[in-house]
């Protein structure tokens, strides 16, 4: 299974329609998914007069859902001979991104805080309380949640995610699978949606076989908190090559200690054919090891074709707790891992979930979190959200050049210095080449006696218009 990147349209909501009912503790929590707006769905062929990141202001054509020309704003490359009435989007004061890409989320758990309500706490006392609390739910459960935060997402920018999701001993197990098997069908419209099933020490084998059937596509787990790490390692592998699937992997979630799964992961894995699938996620414990152990391990992830995801939100949250001086900082060592040849994405994780309480959502908070905790520049750390995300993810290139496919956020700001740091609200995202979301910021004046808004010039969303 080289490319898992789903076109399924059957099950899609029409554009503009409303939201479901949330239940249990989605409601509670008080949070809800973005109502679908009405611009969703519209072809796009061209956007107008919008900026790019090495400070020109340019017409980006689409066709067929792939950018096929860029050009100096103004300039007519059709010769006056386009077509009739093509859809342009108005992109002065924005700049053209390449949409980000969610590498490893966990949609199963997202927004369940409200339910949970856990102490701060280690990784081992979160699974306790998820595991405590998943119990409870059913597939409409998980599914309401899955669904209010994958649009969340979407909202934000993000065109493309890659979701972790639990098998489970009680009940149903593979409820979680169902539940985000119907989120990709609901939303296949506007989001690329890959599954990656969570494989426990305890679940047998056939469970794991039952969940690809099902819809799942790559085989995930977390041999490092079984027993027996590097047979856990081994189980999970020989599922995939028998499956004929590729794995992404929980690795080496800790900071401190001998259980490390690196090794045993990388020798499997190095044989594969290219193009097959094998992420790291996590992998904490490499940033605590010295430069030559560092670079030892990026030499391995390198030459077996594996790619790595931090997720700084969750892991600065998650770990470290136990150190009362200098208070390491969970994260693997990002540059080093780059400087040794090895792909590297960058994603949110959990979500106000009992694995951590807070997050957006949104790949802008994981980009300034990678320059502000992993110290990287942020031209990188905005290729590790986007360009290294689809990477890792095994998706096709995307972005404002010619022959990318059309994923693209435009954002109101000057510079990707103005993205990172504010976080504007004013985005239009294209997937494909569609408008699948376009908000703007509204000042509400609290002083009139009837309700009214005030839209300032400076946040006016551009217009989708026909071209005459």
């Amino acid at each position: 299974m080289d490319t898992l990147t789903r076109q399924r349209g059957e099950g899609s909501p029409e554009p503009g329609a409303a939201a479901p009912r949330l239940d249990g503790a989605t409601a509670r929590s008080g949070i809800t998914a973005p109502e679908p707006d009405g611009t969703a769905g519209r072809q796009v062929d061209r956007i107008a007069g919008v900026g790019l990141l090495d400070g020109r202001v340019v017409d980006v054509d689409i066709a067929g859902g792939v950018v096929v020309a860029v050009t100096d704003a103004g300039v007519d490359t059709t010769g006056g001979s386009g077509p009739v009435g093509p859809a342009v989007i108005d992109g002065r004061g924005y700049m053209a991104l390449t949409a980000p890409a969610e590498p490893h989320a966990h949609l199963d758990k997202a927004l369940s805080w409200g339910a949970t309500r856990p102490p701060g706490c280690d990784l081992g006392a979160a699974i306790d309380a998820w595991r405590a609390f998943a119990v409870t739910v059913d597939e409409d459960e998980i599914h309401g949640r899955a669904l209010a935060a994958a649009r969340r997402l979407v909202a934000s920018g993000t065109t493309a995610v890659r979701t972790h999701v639990d098998l489970h001993s009680e009940g149903d197990p593979l409820r979680g699978v169902r539940a985000m098997v119907r989120v990709r069908d609901e939303l296949a419209d506007v989001l690329d949606l890959q599954i990656a099933v969570m494989v426990r020490d305890e679940d047998p084998a056939e469970r794991a076989r039952d969940a690809i059937a099902a819809g799942a596509d790559l085989i995930g787990g977390a041999p490092h908190i079984a027993p027996d790490t590097a047979a856990e390692t081994h189980r999970l592998i020989d599922l995939a090559e028998e499956l004929g699937v590729g794995v992404d992997l929980h690795v080496d979630e800790f900071l401190d200690g001998d259980h490390g799964m690196l090794t045993a992961f990388t020798d499997r894995v190095a044989s594969w054919e290219p193009g097959r699938i094998r992420t790291a996620g996590h992998c904490c414990r490499i940033g605590t090891m010295d430069a030559s152990g560092q670079s030892a391990a990026a030499t391995a992830l390198s030459g077996a074709g594996v790619g790595v995801v931090t997720l700084p939100v969750t892991n600065l949250y998650l770990q470290g707790r136990a150190e009362c001086t200098s208070t390491p900082r969970g994260l693997p060592p990002v540059r080093a891992l780059l400087d040794g040849g090895v792909t590297v994405g960058a994603g949110a994780d959990n979500v106000r979930d009992p694995f951590n309480p807070v997050g957006r959502s949104d790949a802008i908070e994981t980009a300034m979190l990678l320059v502000i905790a992993a110290h990287l520049d942020m031209d990188t750390a905005w290729h590790l959200v986007t360009d290294g995300a689809r990477d890792v993810m095994g998706l096709p290139p995307a972005g404002p050049a010619p022959g990318r496919r059309a994923d693209l956020l435009l954002v109101r700001a000057s510079g990707l210095d103005d993205v990172i740091a504010d976080a504007p609200v004013d985005r239009i995202v294209l997937r494909a080449g569609r408008m699948v979301s376009a908000r703007a910021s509204v000042l509400v004046d609290p002083f009139l006696t009837q309700t009214s808004t005030l839209t300032q010039a400076s946040t006016h969303p551009p217009d989708l218009q026909e071209a005459p």
